[in-house]
């Protein structure tokens, strides 16, 4: 976040402020980090000579300075601003505050990265009770002036004033519902004059203060609130979602209003030049006949499909489809562009790289690639790894009885099954520990934090491109909008469609990709990865990347999806998730009952049999490729009953005389209580099991070996990889690799039969990074278990410390979860120690990571910039990872040319 000082600081030198208009900018399409994205494409478009009405860029330099001013521009700022008014009026004829040629600007937001919705915008700014007759006159039309000042006195009063915008709407509704207007446009100028009176009335009541008659004035405030705007909280929960940095800053963009609101030769629109949902190829958009453009994002109305603008104004749509195609054609991207028509004049107001869904990102790459538009590297890097999950994700199994009730527009593909919130804030509460569905009649800007939580999005109202659509499709979030069959009490938290009613809490499904809207929990299935163009997009991904992908395994089903989404082994096979099964949780219960090895190693030939048929499986699943098992790890009193309910078992059976039911509930509680630690997660685990009952290591280890001279025998190979968790000190290791050694001589021996396999260790404690050459001289490959390592290395449990976290995250300790997102200045660092010095010892030492982190793409970054061999990850992540690895080792080596380049 930029830093504040309340104390006055100097003028900055520089140049802050950007002109763009009659056929020439000051700045270009490549100044998004000074100009913002809008303010770039604005000045882009400017000097390709489109029709782009003038005006003037406020760089993000000017807001950084804001916030380090005490939230206050310097005189010199205010100067360059004043002078590029003056520009902006020779240029349009036009002047601010003019009683007879009133200027009317707006002023927009702008950052680097396009964050739809999230920072503020005000239309119709210079408007004051004088130039209202003036524009009136000129555009021979005082219901369109009215219009005007009502949109602006609201936006005003909400944003810079900061008056809710429920107050503005109370009275619009009041008025409406008084005249008897059914939609906005029926309301006469007269009425809307007694809107504008009310919102008057209101600003006086709320601000103290009469609404500002000072254009000038109006323009200052208007600056400064879109600056703040950078650090409203749905600002700040976008891009802490989209991992954003703080420190941008917006840029604000002032540009003359040309309006769609004139009359019905006049529109305002949104358009993409391909489909941001699907990817296809097809001129796609939405407009409104005598509107602005808040109209069209807001949801306010439902627009009309862009295609049926050629009917009214064939020549614009003609000029428009042509834009489109140059804009596409210049940028080699698909575009996002907004525009107005006035009068039956095109003006373009914004193009920028239009958001998408992963679906959507997926196919415009590819297609472009077969368009010859773009390189398959490019391509590669046009897919966001995070999106990739999306088009991994359900889609509804339409051989199921569906009870379809509505359908809407399909805004965002995929599916999803939850239950119906009706407001933000209760999306946000109960969507960490339930899916649910938010349904609302449009979204606005704050329900942000409630969209994020919600397994889906339901509108009544708004469009393709309005705000719910927009955010969805960026965070990849199934949405049906504008979906007008659904009446929505939200009051009586419920709604209706017909004769249905849907309760608060009742479970709905959505097909984004449909668009309909079923009741009940619908069955969903899940897309094959491996076929098709997303097959061959993954084949130029790996044709780049130099970071190998395993998965995190430990069942043959999850082997077989991994392998079937690309991976490159089993990078961690946890066994003790082998043992909670119902028909072997008995025998696990008896071995730690018993009070003698014999007893032990009567309970674990239980075992053997079980486990071995579990390895036989992966290594079945995974031919050819590694299997990388490590031997067991929890504390052992993680398979037993805990203690609190064993205390209220064996009540229950005192009471009801049980004598021998008691009797064997009282032992169980007894070594319940002796294996009781105050930190098991740092007690008796890991290696330390393994030295402490090594008939344990011994029978894990040859359920491996005979699983894999069994199933080599079958003609498969094995490429079997033993690991020893939590070691912390070079002996640990050497006894259970020698126990490990012995075992698989054993059974080479009784089996006639020999399989090369490898013993290595987990790195998740600090002594183990720092010590790594010692270890790396017995050890034959590492695996940094990066949970247990963030857990050690801050001293945080896992399991306890969310709420700290979350607020860690809030206060800006962490910029992110430690748990999700590699802490590279701290656990990275000993990673990375780690691996160089286990290289040292053993030159060519194999070295991976395995925990939660290997799906994460900055984690994914990380690791190739250090060098490690492998990540492992969940078999549904395996794509991410593959893609985050060819990100990274495209942009390393894109780095690389510049700097060459730089040297040359």
């Amino acid at each position: 976040m930029p830093r504040r000082n309340p104390g006055p600081r100097s003028t900055p030198k520089g140049k802050f402020v950007y002109f763009f208009g009659g056929g020439r900018a000051e700045g270009h399409g490549g100044m998004k980090d000074l100009l913002g994205g809008k303010g770039a494409g604005l000045a882009e478009m400017t000097n390709a000579g489109l029709p782009v009405p003038p005006g003037f860029t406020i760089a993000t330099s000017a807001c950084r300075h804001f916030f380090e001013n005490g939230n206050r521009v310097s005189s010199g700022i205010d100067r360059q601003m004043l002078e590029a008014v003056e520009r902006l009026e020779k240029a349009s004829g036009l002047e601010l505050g003019s009683k007879t040629r009133p200027l009317l600007v707006s002023v927009r937001s702008g950052a680097k990265f396009s964050m739809p919705g999230m920072m503020d915008t005000i239309l119709n700014l210079g408007l004051k009770d004088e130039t209202l007759a003036a524009l009136a006159e000129r555009s021979r039309n005082p219901r369109f002036a009215q219009d005007c000042y009502r949109r602006f006195i609201q936006m005003f009063g909400n944003i810079v004033l900061g008056i809710k915008k429920e107050e503005f709407d109370a009275i619009f509704v009041a008025v409406k519902e008084e005249t008897g207007a059914r939609i906005d446009t029926d309301l006469t100028a007269e009425a809307l004059a007694e809107v504008v009176r009310r919102y008057k009335k209101l600003v006086q009541e709320r601000s103290g203060e009469p609404f500002p008659q000072d254009p000038h004035q109006q323009l200052r405030l208007a600056r400064d609130a879109v600056f703040r705007s950078w650090n409203n909280p749905r600002a700040k929960t976008y891009r802490r979602m989209h991992k954003i940095s703080e420190a941008l800053g917006t840029a604000v963009n002032v540009q003359m209003m040309v309006f769609g609101n004139l009359g019905e030769n006049s529109a305002t629109g949104v358009g993409f030049t391909r489909n941001p949902s699907t990817g296809a190829k097809e001129f796609y958009g939405e407009f409104l006949v005598n509107a602005q453009g808040e109209d069209v994002v807001a949801g306010i109305r439902t627009p009309l499909p862009v295609a049926e603008l050629e009917r009214p104004m064939p020549g614009v749509y003609r000029q428009l489809r042509t834009i489109a195609q140059r804009l596409e054609r210049h940028y080699r991207d698909m575009q996002d562009f907004e525009y107005t028509i006035q009068d039956g004049r095109l003006y373009m107001l914004q193009t920028r790289t239009g958001k998408r869904t992963g679906r959507a990102a997926l196919k415009i790459a590819y297609d472009m690639v077969k368009e010859k538009l773009i390189k398959p590297r490019q391509a590669v890097l046009r897919v966001e790894p995070a999106q990739l999950e999306q088009l991994l994700h359900p889609i509804i199994d339409d051989s199921q009885p569906l009870q379809v009730i509505a359908k809407g527009l399909p805004a965002s593909p995929g599916a999803a099954v939850g239950r119906v919130v009706f407001t933000a804030d209760e999306a946000a509460a109960r969507g960490r520990s339930e899916p649910v569905i938010l349904v609302r009649a449009e979204t606005v800007p704050d329900d942000i934090h409630g969209m994020d939580a919600a397994a889906g999005i339901l509108t009544a109202r708004g469009g393709m491109t309005s705000h719910a659509a927009v955010v969805a499709r960026g965070m990849g979030k199934c949405c049906v909008a504008g979906c007008e069959a659904v009446r929505i009490q939200e009051g009586e938290r419920l709604f209706s469609v017909d004769a249905t009613t849907v309760r608060e809490g009742d479970w709905i499904s959505l097909d984004g990709s449909t668009g309909r809207v079923i009741l009940g929990r619908a069955k969903t299935i899940s897309p094959d990865p491996a076929s098709g163009e997303f097959a061959e997009f993954m084949r130029w991904a790996d044709r780049e990347r130099r970071l190998g992908v395993r998965a995190n395994a430990d069942i043959p089903r999850d082997a077989q999806v991994a392998r079937r989404n690309g991976a490159e082994g089993i990078g961690l096979c946890r066994t003790e998730h082998m043992f909670f099964a119902e028909e072997r949780l008995p025998h696990v219960q008896a071995m730690i009952l018993a009070d003698t090895e014999a007893k032990r190693r009567e309970a674990l030939a239980k075992l053997l049999p079980m486990q071995r048929e579990d390895f036989k499986g992966l290594f079945r699943a995974m031919d050819a490729l590694p299997v990388t098992i490590r031997l067991l790890d929890p504390p052992l009193h993680e398979f037993l009953p805990r203690r609190e309910n064993l205390l209220v078992e064996v009540e229950r059976l005192k009471a009801a005389g049980k004598a021998r039911e008691l009797e064997e509930k009282r032992r169980l509680l007894e070594r319940v209580e002796q294996l009781h630690e105050f930190n098991p997660m740092l007690g008796h685990r890991g290696c330390r099991l393994g030295i402490t009952y090594p008939e344990i290591t011994e029978m894990q280890a040859r359920a491996i070996f005979e699983a894999a001279c069994e199933v080599a025998a079958e003609g498969v190979k094995v490429l079997p990889e033993v690991m020893i968790p939590l070691v912390g000190h070079v002996r640990e290791f050497s006894l259970q690799r020698e126990l490990v050694e012995k075992v698989a001589g054993q059974v080479f021996a009784e089996k006639k039969f020999k399989v090369r396999y490898l013993v290595g260790t987990m790195i998740e404690l600090p002594r183990a990074a720092v010590t790594a050459d010692e270890i790396a001289a017995e050890a034959e490959f590492f695996s940094f278990g990066t949970n247990d390592l963030t857990q050690t290395t801050f001293g945080f449990s896992r399991d306890d410390t969310g709420r700290i976290i979350r607020e860690y995250e809030r206060l800006g300790i962490f910029s992110d979860d430690p748990f999700q997102v590699l802490d590279a200045a701290g656990v990275g660092k000993l990673v990375q120690m780690g691996t160089e010095l286990g290289r040292r010892a053993r030159p060519g030492l194999k070295v991976g990571i395995c925990g939660e982190h290997g799906g994460d793409p900055a984690s994914v970054e990380f690791c190739h910039r250090i060098g490690l061999d492998y990540v492992s990850c969940s078999p549904y992540r395996v794509p991410v990872a593959r893609l985050a690895a060819a990100h990274a080792a495209i942009k390393e080596r894109l780095g690389l040319e510049e700097k060459t380049a730089g040297t040359a």
